[in-house]
């Protein structure tokens, strides 16, 4: 089992009082396998995701990533968990704008310790992407620059892929055909797949689907 979320609650401060965003998460993610996690906007799947992440933490509850207690963790540990264990692609591309496309394809996996210039070239071409190694993001197509980060994603070979709308810029056409390509590299690699998503036709194609409404798994 490469993730495993157990009893997760969070709870936010407003002007009106606390909010609870997630009661009781329960969810596993094992090698190999892809899960689609639905849900309305404000049912808490974004959330979900960040804490997975490492990027905020319960209120209570345990999330393990690959043997790892993210609680457990201070901030430079949940960030070298992000740097190489975890993988996650927002929906917003996040390049650097300053570094050519074959830099920010790598600048994960060098953060990590975990470069493989062979292995970026494999996702480059298999990402469709040789051709613009030497363009900076700014000279790319929206399809293109999402592309960029999964390959910068993959690069350090995750453990654990998270995935939030990681194709809701694009159009459908381009989204399907980058979902393709994302998920024949994570099948690849053997790692899991958690992907947040509002499209019902994404979430038809993982393995398995998770409902989430009003911050419980419906």
């Amino acid at each position: 089992m490469l993730l495993d979320v157990q009893n997760i609650h969070k709870t936010y401060q407003t002007a009106d009082g606390p909010f609870e965003v997630l009661r009781g998460i329960d969810l596993t993610l094992d090698a190999g396998e892809t899960l689609a996690l639905t849900g309305e906007s404000g049912s808490g799947k974004s959330t979900l995701l960040h804490l997975i992440g490492g990027l905020d933490t319960p209120n209570t509850g345990r999330i393990m990533v690959d043997d790892h207690d993210i609680a457990a963790l201070d901030d430079a540990g949940r960030a070298a968990l992000r740097r190489g264990t975890l993988g996650v692609v927002f929906q917003q591309f996040n390049l650097i704008p300053s570094l050519k496309v074959a830099d920010n394809i790598a600048f994960q996996a060098r953060l990590a310790g975990q470069h493989d210039p062979a292995w970026d070239a494999t996702l480059a071409d298999r990402m469709g992407l040789t051709e613009q190694l030497n363009k900076y993001p700014e000279q790319l197509s929206g399809g293109q620059q999402q592309r960029v980060a999964i390959a910068r994603t993959l690069a350090p070979k995750p453990r654990v892929v998270l995935a939030d709308e990681p194709t809701g810029n694009l159009d459908e056409g381009t989204a399907a055909a980058v979902m393709d390509l994302m998920l024949e590299l994570v099948a690849e690699t053997g790692a899991g797949l958690l992907l947040v998503t509002h499209s019902d036709s994404l979430a038809g194609r993982m393995s398995r689907r998770l409902h989430l409404r009003a911050g419980q798994i419906a």
